[in-house]
């Protein structure tokens, strides 16, 4: 959970009008219908099981908060691995010209055909009254659509989708452009280095194999800005109390945080970004610098 919550705090500290809308964690222990053993799903057209306690267990919340907000309001969902480095106000209060769905295209593997990347959505939750979380659960598990077609935002009326600019929803990329950080490669996550990968391989072939059967470890992020990043919230976070000394040992104890995160603290506290796109690629240190809802899916692990 420590991640998510470090993500939460990135998007109220990085807002100029906090106060302006809530931060909310869904957590799948909330919801028992994820938690029931024994449910199988359509991936990309194979059953397979459903484990309450993978790492991506979290993907179905991404549909659950217009339900929980009454279907009024906006609602902007990121995933637990989402860091604002802007004001998100600037998001929600964008015009949607009567779209229902905001949300960024990412290419597909080797050339493929994009598809909206359902990890950063803003939601107009009055026209998406047809999200009815528990129907849609009855009909993933009861393989009537395809799990990746659903997180892919293929069941929805094209019509209603708009186009994210892709800086709300930057993919493993920290530049002056950048509005959202998502740090999706699960192997190169910043919080995660050195310790025991802990997700399920759903490839195929010799490489799908191989990652079943050995137990690799996630690996250092390239970008030491984006470790900063982290690093610093985080060190906001215990200095303002948020966090306590005490639960980061925890979470480093179960192997939910990196074994170095309290040398890393001290590393990059008072660490700010800096925007301009001559400094993008270098780590630099600077001092210390209601109608809506930012909603963070969050797994059990995180």
């Amino acid at each position: 959970m420590m991640g998510a919550r470090i993500a939460a705090y990135s998007f109220k500290r990085n807002s100029r009008s906090p106060q302006r809308f809530d931060v909310r964690i869904l957590d799948i222990r909330d919801f028992p219908r994820l938690m029931e053993p024994g449910q199988t799903l359509i991936r990309e057209g194979v059953e397979r099981s459903w484990d309450p306690d993978d790492l991506q267990s979290f993907t179905p919340l991404r549909f659950a908060p217009p339900e929980l907000m009454g279907f009024e309001g906006r609602a902007l969902v990121t995933d637990p691995d989402c860091f604002a480095v802007a004001d998100c106000c600037e998001l929600l209060d964008r015009e949607m010209d009567g779209k229902a769905i905001l949300a960024a295209c990412r290419p597909r593997q080797k050339g493929e055909t994009p598809f909206f990347a359902s990890s950063v959505m803003l939601l107009d939750c009055a026209r998406l009254r047809h999200w009815k979380f528990d129907e849609m659960l009855d009909g993933l598990f009861g393989h009537k659509f395809d799990y990746i077609a659903w997180n892919r935002l293929e069941l929805e009326d094209r019509s209603t989708i708009g186009i994210l600019d892709p800086e709300w929803n930057d993919f493993d990329t920290l530049t002056s452009r950048t509005r959202i950080l998502h740090t999706t490669k699960r192997r190169t996550q910043p919080w995660e280095s050195g310790l025991p990968v802990d997700y399920r391989w759903y490839g195929g072939g010799l490489l799908g194999l191989a990652g079943r059967l050995r137990r690799p470890r996630y690996k250092k992020h390239p970008d030491q800005n984006q470790e900063a990043l982290v690093y610093s919230l985080l060190a906001e976070m215990i200095d303002k109390g948020l966090v306590t000394k005490d639960e980061l040992k925890r979470e480093m104890a179960t192997n939910h945080m990196r074994h170095d995160s309290l040398e890393l603290i001290e590393r990059y506290r008072g660490w700010e970004f800096d925007r301009s796109p001559a400094a993008t690629g270098s780590v630099t240190f600077a001092a210390p610098a209601g109608a809506h809802r930012a909603t963070a899916a969050s797994s059990r692990r995180y």
